[in-house]
């Protein structure tokens, strides 16, 4: 039975009306999930396994694949419409999709994002039916030199996904990846930099940083404005969705978008949130819409939404075809699969050909149940823009601070989300973005683990560290790229005409026998 044949039976197996229910069920908990900070996929799935005891096993993993698939949507409806990324995949959303939002524009931003997650995740189940075992089995071959190696290409390469200076990004990325070393040492257990406070000895969450920098910041910079900044934008049946002149930009970032994804989604580790990063990158370099990014540019929604969607596609490619999670939330799913006896792995799709198939099929039909449910709600979406800020802003501060307390149940970490939310309000008022920030933050810690385990292979040997062929290009392609990105930054320099160096100095300084008026000079 070829493996059109067998998706053919497993629709046949999908169909039926518990499992359509539980597909709906599931998708609609995952879209809420994904809107809650701090819920996210994993919370949501870890609360359902109790009471998914007593169903059948199908119906059970139908659940929990349209909460899987639905958490990935919900996070960009807070970050479009509040500037509050229910979670760490998200964080790029916020950027255009808020600026989108502030301009009228939410109603396109919120649609595009659902075509986007509803293109990707078809093209991730395709490849997951497709080259599930040969592109696993590739995977596998990864080690940590080139874990490491990866993380390094991408916060050298991410590192300028603000536009600011070279000097004000690099600043933002060692503050990043300095906050990420807090805590206990992977490798001799001591305490670094806790200063001797019990809330830190784990560290500090990516998602508490986020919320804090993000959400909070534009509640006190919301406060700060006064009556200047209650009037939101109003949005007319016209402005809900997207106009020719935006589809036509997305089309393209939606099918970057979904590759970048898919094949990020390959690699271990948390490759929803590095690929919307990747994605965005690419856009603002590539994308005709280039000139509008930072003031809401929709390739900035359609882009990233759509490789989240297809890197959490491709992660159920090593989950099933190998039973190895390659990040949190499938990692949940797993043991959603054993709590039911189901061992996924290369014996599967032989074993147990209803489950697989079945299951492929009830995402394909979830992920469409998605586009169906959330399309006609964008207005509903949208209209949260017409509450007042003054009411709203407080109910937000309500959102992220909940949020940020289910995460670990600790009042400190209320404290710390407060403690980024001034910080990031005061990096914006100066210039500064919080993106590199968010981006040293959640690859240093990737980066030191990678970097001590290849140290431990390889005996200390830097050399060695480049043996391998893959991380040896990796590393050379990141130095190839500082060095291009100080060659553009000397040539744009050294192409400004010499009168922009020298005014600033004639206008300032008085020279003796001179006249001091220009229309003198």
């Amino acid at each position: 039975m070829t493996s059109l044949d067998a998706l053919i039976h497993g629709f046949t197996v999908a169909a039926t009306p518990t499992n359509l229910l539980a597909a709906g069920l599931g998708v609609m908990l995952g879209t809420f999930a994904g809107m809650v900070p701090g819920l996210g996929i994993s919370g949501t799935i870890a609360l359902l396994i109790p009471i998914s005891f007593g169903l059948d096993p199908l119906t059970a993993l139908v659940i929990f694949g349209g909460i899987y698939y639905g958490a990935a949507y919900g996070g960009s409806t807070t970050s479009i419409l509040l500037n509050v990324p229910g979670e760490g995949a998200s964080v790029v959303t916020c950027i255009e999709g808020y600026a989108m939002s502030r301009r009228g524009r939410a109603g396109a931003a919120l649609s595009v994002a659902a075509i986007g997650s509803f293109v990707a995740g078809l093209f991730g189940l395709a490849g997951l039916i497709l080259f599930a075992p040969t592109i696993a089995g590739a995977a596998l071959a990864f080690g940590p030199q080139e874990y490491f190696c990866i993380a390094v290409l991408a916060l050298v390469v991410l590192s300028g996904i603000s536009g600011q200076s070279m000097v004000q990004s690099g600043l933002m990325v060692v503050v990043g990846v300095m906050i990420g070393t807090i805590g206990i040492d992977p490798m001799s257990g001591v305490e670094r930099f806790t200063f001797s406070l019990d809330g830190l000895l784990d560290g500090i969450s990516f998602i508490i940083v986020v919320m804090g920098a993000y959400g909070l910041a534009e509640v006190f910079k919301t406060a700060a404005e006064g009556n200047a900044a209650v009037n939101p934008p109003k949005i007319g049946l016209r402005d809900l969705y997207p106009t020719r002149e935006e589809i036509s930009r997305s089309i393209p970032a939606i099918g970057r978008g979904s590759l970048i994804g898919f094949l990020i989604g390959l690699i271990p580790g948390p490759s929803g949130t590095i690929s919307t990063f990747a994605s965005y990158a690419v856009e603002k370099r590539f994308s005709r819409g280039r000139h509008e990014f930072g003031s809401g540019a929709i390739e900035g929604v359609a882009g990233p939404e759509s490789a989240n969607n297809g890197a959490d596609s491709a992660t159920l490619i090593p989950l099933l075809s190998l039973g190895l999670p390659f990040n949190a939330g499938a990692a949940m799913l797993l043991s959603g699969f054993l709590i039911h006896g189901i061992t996924p792995g290369p014996n599967l799709v032989n074993s147990q050909p209803d489950l697989f198939w079945g299951l492929i099929a009830s995402l394909v039909i979830g992920n469409m149940m998605l586009l169906i449910i959330n399309l006609p709600f964008v207005g509903v979406f949208a209209s949260v823009l017409r509450v007042p800020l003054n009411i709203l802003m407080p109910l937000v501060s309500v959102l992220v601070l909940s949020g940020t307390y289910f995460i670990g149940n600790s009042l400190s970490d209320l404290w710390l989300a407060i403690a980024f939310g001034v910080a990031g309000y005061i990096l914006k008022g100066t210039g500064y973005s919080i993106a590199p920030l968010v981006i040293g933050l959640f690859l240093g810690p990737l980066i030191e683990k990678g970097f001590v385990q290849s140290m431990v292979l390889v005996d200390g040997s830097l050399i060695g560290l480049m043996a391998r062929p893959f991380s040896g290009f990796l590393l050379g392609a990141a130095g190839l790229f500082i060095v291009a990105r100080i060659a553009l930054a000397a040539l744009r320099y050294a192409r400004r005409p010499s009168s922009a160096h020298l005014a600033p100095v004639l206008a300032s300084t008085p020279v003796s026998g001179l006249p001091q008026h220009n229309n003198d000079i």
